[in-house]
């Protein structure tokens, strides 16, 4: 009889169940069977991947379309929240009794770590964010900073009791989420880091030619950093909450492609691809200035690996991705949200990119950015090379699945 795991999958945004499908496949070449649990996106990127996965009721924050987390929506939302999270936790009770695994994963899910706790059940805790981080506007108040500290040893507290506790990223000093998690005293003994846990891709050039005339994207691969006439493809990948999305999305793509056509008559020495990220949304592009727009782009990794330049939020997988390609960043994290806020914090402070805050942003401010960095490429490249020689050192999925081996028996 085959061993078994249950994976409970944070579901906003499709970094988590990224992750998570990775190491479900390298499961079950170890001869697993496996069943998820999760909510939103990650449902049916999940099931896209032919797993079964079953729904649970969302617990999440508070958001804006404008002012991205919003702390009013979110004080609002604790009394649904909480009578969520006991449907959570009744819910993954049921569905650990019926599949009887050998192991339970869970990615950032404590309704999940508890279930497996009840029942007896060894579990893994997947996660890069332990304390809660208020707005930045909330932080300016000691009391405040005191409270996240209280919180985060609290979450520390439960998050320690899982069997093996790994955080996806990099040690100290390169660590992306340090924000979220580092100074917790519950867990500074036991918190362990796997590295990235991202694909490790070696692409096939004559895929990525192809895509490259599909989409009509020439000289993609030339010395763009030396300020030649060739064309540099830039790649915006906004992922999250769908209420965050559309806003930032309409405002690249319809003011950075007007100023990049009247900018110096250089019209044409960027294209750019947007993806939207939504899951079964369309896979073919319709035409935009100076480039493509995809509803859901089904060569997401060639287009990193073509890419001078990275446009996105600040989530942990994504930048992550970018640094294995070797890819500088620019980041505008989702506006409040203190976790994308430090983790882009951190990419700026480590010389791999430029942040951008979404509060203050014009259409003209994408553009120099770009601007700004393609001119300086080699510097922000040799930054994101350094980083990148320390990540190839670790494979996260590899470390997670031989976890999952050793608890499992």
């Amino acid at each position: 009889m085959s061993r078994r795991a249950y994976v409970g999958v944070y579901g906003v945004g499709l970094g988590h169940a990224s992750r998570m499908l990775m190491v479900a496949e390298r499961l079950r070449t170890h001869g697993y069977a496996l069943e998820f649990s999760s909510f939103g996106d990650a449902v049916d990127y999940i099931t896209m991947h032919g797993y079964r996965c079953s729904v649970v009721p969302e617990v999440e924050f508070g958001w804006n379309p404008l002012s991205g987390f919003n702390v009013k929506r979110s004080i609002m939302k604790i009394p649904e929240n909480l009578f969520n999270f006991t449907r959570q936790l009744r819910l993954e009770m049921e569905s650990i009794s019926r599949f009887k695994p050998d192991l339970v994963i869970s990615d950032t899910r404590l309704s999940t770590l508890f279930a497996s706790i009840m029942l007896g059940i060894p579990c893994m805790v997947i996660l890069n964010q332990i304390k809660l981080l208020l707005s930045p506007r909330l932080r300016e108040f000691r009391i405040v900073r005191l409270f996240e500290d209280m919180l985060g040893e609290l979450f520390g507290m439960l998050w320690s009791r899982s069997n093996t506790l790994l955080a996806p990223d990099l040690p100290p000093p390169y660590t992306i989420s340090e924000q979220n998690l580092w100074h917790i005293n519950n867990t500074s003994n036991i918190l362990e880091y796997s590295g990235f846990m991202i694909p490790r891709l070696v692409l096939d050039e004559a895929r990525v030619e192809k895509v490259a005339r599909a989409l009509e994207i020439n000289g993609y691969n030339s010395d763009h950093g030396n300020g030649n006439s060739a064309t540099a493809l830039v790649f915006v990948h906004i992922s999250g909450p769908a209420e965050t999305k559309y806003f930032i999305l309409r405002s690249i793509v319809e003011g950075l492609s007007n100023v990049m056509n009247g900018h110096d008559g250089s019209s044409g020495s960027i294209t750019v691809v947007v993806s939207e990220g939504r899951p079964r949304g369309d896979t073919v592009p319709r035409r935009i200035r100076n480039g493509w727009y995809f509803e859901w782009c089904p060569f997401k990794d060639e287009l990193f690996a073509m890419s001078k330049v990275i446009v996105m939020r600040g989530g942990h997988s994504t930048i992550a991705q970018a640094i294995h390609q070797g890819k500088p960043l620019v980041c505008i994290p989702i506006e409040n949200h203190s976790e994308q806020l430090g983790n882009a914090s951190k990419v700026e402070r480590l010389g791999l990119g430029i942040t951008l805050r979404e509060k203050y942003l014009r259409a003209e401010h994408v553009y120099e950015a770009l601007y700004n960095m393609l001119n300086d490429y080699n510097r922000y490249e040799k930054n994101v090379m350094q980083v990148r020689n320390v990540a190839t050192k670790m494979n996260g999925v590899e470390e997670v699945v031989s976890r999952a081996l050793l608890l499992s028996g």
